[in-house]
């Protein structure tokens, strides 16, 4: 067994040093043309991986970031537990009462803005699977996995467009929220699922597999959710501030991603139950729920975001025909599907549409799905790459788009 020598150490920090400093460096100059922080930490990705440095010295690339070896492992799990952590923090922004006061628009949002574009995509990806790179016809798994991808929102990035632009409190924010909210939760049961049984779980079975996802959630949301909001109180008052909190917190987190993991439904599915058990209790400080948002998205969120770029050579891999397909069903899919269900649940057509460009900003909750697809084999790098495409552009063009019906 090979131990993690004096050399090992010496990489990996300078590795997560260069990583986390030309993060914060790029994706501030980007905040100044309103870019979201994500897509800084991709580029620097795509500077520092094969695209580039990769490319123009790949000896250097090597050294810095190894392929195999005691570095590379360490390495993989950081981004590994980083996924985790990231699932947390957006279990954190799910408030599942939220759905159920905005009545019955946003329950019909929340229907068709998930129903038609999980419906397009699985539809187009199993009839017509050469359109994103895949020569195996009437593949469930790959046509599950698009219609997942492409029904699937950003709460985090939905919730930050909405606060820059004064509407998180509107009656139209709030429609957005809970729909996103609904779309985020039943996207990832859906993604967990298919990992799941992709893995390999012929001792269990399909059934044991679903059961297992909903009898966990249904504990955590229900037992798990009491046990929270009763030990919060003393956890924010008696323990230190705010270390108590942050401890308990993400232990519980990485507690439950560990039963998840082991009962071979991916550690993401028992971050994020964890997360909304946290985040719906009343007893969670705004401060509390800030300082872990921080910690999380300012130290994890880097070295995820940038391993992206690190493991795949974007130029070689963009195909301008995926690329356009995925934006053309992403957009029609998700538009169409919240805005005529914002329609039918009595809004407005200008508002109804609004609505409909709001929820399909697709930002990190999208990128980190098709990593973990990409990882498990479900999906191409050409496809991985276009949805890193479909998820900035969604993200980028929501806000003037939402501004632009509301006038």
């Amino acid at each position: 067994m090979s131990k993690f020598t004096h050399n090992d150490l010496i990489v990996l920090l300078t590795a997560i040093g260069v990583i986390l400093i030309l993060s914060r460096i790029i994706s501030e100059m980007g905040r100044r043309f309103h870019f979201p922080i994500v897509m800084g930490e991709i580029v620097v990705g795509i500077l520092l991986g094969q695209t580039v440095i990769g490319t123009i010295n790949p000896e250097f690339f090597d050294s810095v970031f190894p392929k195999d070896g005691n570095v590379s492992i360490a390495f993989d799990g950081l981004v590994n537990l980083s996924v985790v952590l990231l699932l947390f923090v957006a279990g954190l922004e799910v408030q599942l009462p939220m759905v159920l006061k905005q009545g019955k628009t946003a329950i019909y949002i929340s229907f068709f803005s998930m129903l038609i574009p999980f419906a397009t995509g699985f539809g187009f990806a199993y009839y017509f699977p050469q359109w994103f790179g895949n020569d195996i016809g009437g593949d469930i798994f790959f046509s599950m996995f698009i219609g997942t991808a492409l029904a699937i929102s950003a709460l985090p990035v939905i919730a930050r467009i909405l606060m820059d632009m004064n509407l998180l409190k509107t009656s139209v924010g709030q429609l957005i929220i809970a729909s996103a909210m609904f779309n985020d939760l039943f996207g990832w049961l859906i993604f967990s699922f298919l990992l799941a049984i992709k893995s390999g779980q012929e001792s269990l079975g399909v059934g044991y597999t679903v059961l297992y996802i909903f009898g966990f959630g249904i504990f955590m949301l229900t037992i798990g959710k009491k046990f929270i909001d009763r030990s919060l109180p003393w956890i924010q008052t008696k323990l230190s501030w705010p270390g108590g909190v942050l401890s308990i917190s993400i232990g519980i987190c990485l507690l439950c991603a560990a039963f998840t993991q082991k009962i071979n439904i991916h550690a993401i599915l028992g971050a994020f139950i964890a997360g909304i058990a946290f985040g719906d209790s009343v007893h969670l400080h705004e401060k509390a729920r800030e300082i872990i948002h921080q910690f999380i998205t300012n130290f994890f969120a880097p070295l995820f975001f940038v391993s992206i770029g690190l493991r795949v050579n974007f130029i070689e891999n963009f195909d301008a025909t995926i690329v356009g397909i995925v934006l053309v069903l992403a957009y029609f899919g998700k538009v169409f599907g919240a805005t005529f269900g914002a329609y039918i649940g009595g809004l407005k057509i200008k508002k109804a549409f609004a609505i409909g460009f709001g929820l399909n900003a697709r930002g990190a909750m999208e990128i980190i799905l098709g990593t973990l697809a990409l990882n498990a084999g479900l999906i191409s790098p050409k496809l991985f790459v276009a949805l890193v495409i479909m998820a900035l552009i969604t993200s980028l063009t929501s806000a003037p788009l939402i501004r632009k019906f509301l006038e």
